[in-house]
């Protein structure tokens, strides 16, 4: 850390009732000077007073920010735009519902001394059936991912070079861990705390469970096979191969030595050999495009590279209509500079 200051990131959905206590521990942390740095308080489309909460206690506390979501778009797009607002190199995620308290942060933020690019917190405590998921996706997630940490899905610390590498897309936040991993920064962990919901209803849901599934797949995907989709494609394409190769030869033994001929084994031979084929040859296509995809990136590169060395065109953008809905800026904050 160069300067020991941090960027806590607080996304809030209908929090109101637990604000003035968790700006009350985190005035006890900045007054001590256990914590330096800001708060920012990403309102993501509350619809009671967590933002007007949230403003009066950025004019009383100067270390804390507020942005504001119009509507709600989840807690993923919350953390980006906390992330991008925030000032320092050590960003942290923490939530407002004070089942985490921000005595634990130091401890995350100490633990970047050891070397580590990512820290993630370790969750101690009882929570019913949240427990048996979160336990159920930790470990799908070491098994398919490889990431030697027993919590993914907690309070996190990251470098800012870490945030800007990973994706940004719906629900992905539950594995920024796992992209960091995947492009080599250290990962560490430290035990934390987990409380019940001090005040305000669960945003848990078990609809999210298919939803995480099926966001576990995806990103397995993406970072397994869309690299190299023929690894994919022509490894299933050689599976109905060699099984059409295997029932062509029943079908053979059936016709020439016990002279019985079954019709529907040469039907399943042609289906087998020619979706093997098929398949082949869009894993084919598909590493053409990603060739061609990794060739643009390089340029795009080499271009952002040598722009710096030439001087910026000026060019005025046009004026857009003042009562256009579309101008308006999606995020609202309380301070500016």
């Amino acid at each position: 850390m160069p300067d020991g200051r941090v960027s806590v990131v607080v996304p809030a959905k209908d929090e109101v009732l637990n604000l003035p206590l968790l700006f009350e521990k985190f005035a006890g942390l900045m007054d001590s000077g256990k914590l330096r740095g800001e708060v920012i308080l990403v309102d993501d489309g509350s619809t009671d007073d967590t933002y007007h909460v949230a403003r009066a206690g950025s004019a009383q506390y100067s270390w804390l920010r507020v942005k504001r979501h119009a509507i709600n778009l989840g807690l993923t797009a919350a953390l980006k735009t906390g992330f991008d607002a925030a000032r320092n190199d050590i960003l942290v995620f923490w939530p407002a519902d004070l089942q985490y308290l921000p005595e634990d942060i130091p401890a995350l933020v100490a633990k970047f001394q050891e070397g580590y690019d990512v820290v993630t917190g370790w969750k101690q405590g009882r929570y019913g059936l949240k427990r048996f998921v979160s336990m159920v996706y930790n470990w799908t997630s070491r098994l398919l991912f490889g990431v030697k940490v027993h919590d993914l899905n907690s309070v996190k610390a990251f470098r800012r070079e870490v945030i800007e590498s990973i994706p940004w897309r719906k629900d992905w936040h539950r594995y920024m861990v796992v992209f960091a991993a995947e492009s080599g920064f250290r990962i560490g962990e430290v035990r934390v705390k987990l409380y019940p919901r001090h005040k305000g209803k669960t945003k848990f849901s078990v609809w999210r469970i298919p939803v995480g599934v099926l966001d576990l797949l995806a990103v397995k995907f993406q970072m397994s096979f869309l690299r190299k989709p023929l690894l994919f494609f022509g490894t299933w394409g050689m599976v109905l191969i060699v099984l059409g190769l295997l029932v062509g030869g029943v079908s053979l033994y059936l016709r020439f030595v016990l002279e019985e001929g079954y019709r529907p084994l040469l039907y399943l031979v042609l289906l087998g050999e020619t979706v093997g084929v098929m398949l082949f040859a869009i894993g084919f296509l598909a590493e053409a495009i990603v060739d061609l995809g990794d060739r643009m990136q390089s340029q795009i590169d080499r271009l952002g590279r040598e722009r710096p060395s030439r001087e910026p065109e000026k060019r005025l953008e046009p004026r857009a209509p003042r009562n256009n809905p579309r101008n308006r800026p999606p995020v609202q904050d309380s301070k500016t500079g």
